[in-house]
């Protein structure tokens, strides 16, 4: 099963997520300390779960919604990898595999997400 967090602000506005299977399966609203520049301070988060098989999908509907300004991305785990979304790009690891998690937190920097939002597991 596919789970994963999706920030609803970080979606470019008019985008829609349309993906077979996708299920919110609990919506929550956080305050956050050190926003990127253009980042409210306020999110809503969606944790969300879906089948394996449309893991792929998800992945390029996210790449495709998320906004390119703002340090915005989404991640998701699938099976023994983790995916990490952002606009235009997309990053798939197995878990614990130390430099394609380096890989993705790197492009995170090269696009502004703030250290502290680096924090997706190994």
């Amino acid at each position: 099963m596919v789970r994963g967090r999706i920030v609803a602000e970080s979606l470019r506005p008019g985008a829609a997520l349309v993906v077979p299977g996708l299920e919110a399966t609990r919506v929550s609203r956080v305050s956050v300390s050190a926003p990127a520049a253009g980042q409210p301070p306020i999110w809503t988060l969606l944790d969300v779960t879906a089948p394996d098989e449309r893991a792929e999908e998800l992945a390029a509907a996210l790449s495709a919604a998320l906004a390119a300004d703002g340090g915005w991305y989404a991640d998701f785990r699938v099976g023994a990898a983790h995916v990490v979304v952002f606009a235009g790009r997309i990053f798939r690891y197995e878990v614990g595999d130390a430099a394609g998690r380096e890989q993705a937190v790197a492009y995170g920097r090269s696009v502004g997400v703030p250290e502290a939002q680096l924090d997706w597991g190994p």
